[in-house]
């Protein structure tokens, strides 16, 4: 529960830091501004294409009596909306990182420099960086589709589907939301996906922490724009403790990392300030 508390500290601790940055807020809102355009069209295609969509790939149905042939495309058409959103929530934050890649490389980077210690850089060029964050995103997102294909076929299950499944979908997303946020941070740590992938696994709570209520606040229309250097800046102070950049300063740790599993140590700016701020 620590882990799950502390996950949310850092969301807060986020969006705390580039409202206290003005100039790097509005610095990170032009790359959401630019993908929110392409998602709003996309969805609003999908809305008005659903219909269509349903009646085509359920041709069978098309001599059923009324109230079922209703009832049941219906149903189908929601499902397929629904999941049409559940992969904007998960996809926009990758498209608008690559987007804007230079944008929240800086932003992160700053993060890093106020918050004291060392600021890794990858040493590698922008095209270089921008080729890892597109193919690693390629990866994700087909893990992503095969879980939002299961959690799809899941929601026909009566009562699971409408309560469980709708659940742990808001919980996938938010692990991979928070992976992709923290990629920004990581990768200039030379972290690669697969062990950014078992960071988080081991810190799940953490992670969950941090992304469900991301993933829900992104449900409402332009919040997720508005969030997103915030949620940047939150995943770089987060990264840090995940690779341990700053076990030697945060109080409750004892040298090397050697503080309790569950412990999530404090958050800058929600708790007692690390030794480097004094």
């Amino acid at each position: 529960m620590r882990d799950l508390a502390g996950g949310f500290r850092y969301l807060l601790a986020g969006q705390r830091w580039v409202f206290g940055h003005g100039r790097w807020l509005g610095f990170g809102l032009l790359p959401g501004l630019v993908a929110l355009v392409l998602y709003i069209g996309a969805l609003i295609g999908l809305f008005h294409g659903a219909d269509d969509f349903t009646a085509w790939a359920t041709p069978f149905a098309s001599d059923w009596s009324s109230p079922w042939l209703d009832i049941f495309r219906g149903t189908l058409t929601a499902l397929v909306f629904a999941l049409g959103l559940f992969l904007a929530v998960i996809t926009f934050t990758a498209v608008t990182l690559l987007v804007g890649q230079p944008f929240y490389e800086s932003l992160s980077e700053q993060v890093d420099r106020t918050e004291g210690g060392e600021v890794p850089e990858s040493g590698r060029s922008l095209w270089e960086d921008l080729w890892i964050s597109a193919r690693d995103s390629l990866r994700l997102l087909l893990r992503v589709a095969l879980f939002g294909i299961l959690l799809f076929a899941l929601g026909f299950v009566p009562v699971l589907g409408q309560t469980v499944v709708p659940a742990i979908g808001f919980c996938v997303s938010g692990f991979f939301l928070t992976q992709e946020l923290t990629s920004v941070a990581l990768q200039r740590r030379r972290v690669d996906l697969d062990e950014q992938l078992t960071l988080l696994r081991g810190r799940r709570a953490l992670a969950l922490g941090f992304g469900v209520p991301l993933v829900l606040s992104f449900l409402v229309p332009f919040v997720a724009v508005f969030l997103m250097p915030g949620a940047v800046a939150g995943a770089t102070l987060m990264a840090r403790e995940l690779v341990g950049a700053d076990e030697e300063t945060e109080p409750g740790r004892e040298p090397g990392g050697k503080g309790g599993p569950d412990q999530a140590p404090p958050v800058p700016g929600f708790g007692p300030p690390p030794s480097s701020y004094a």
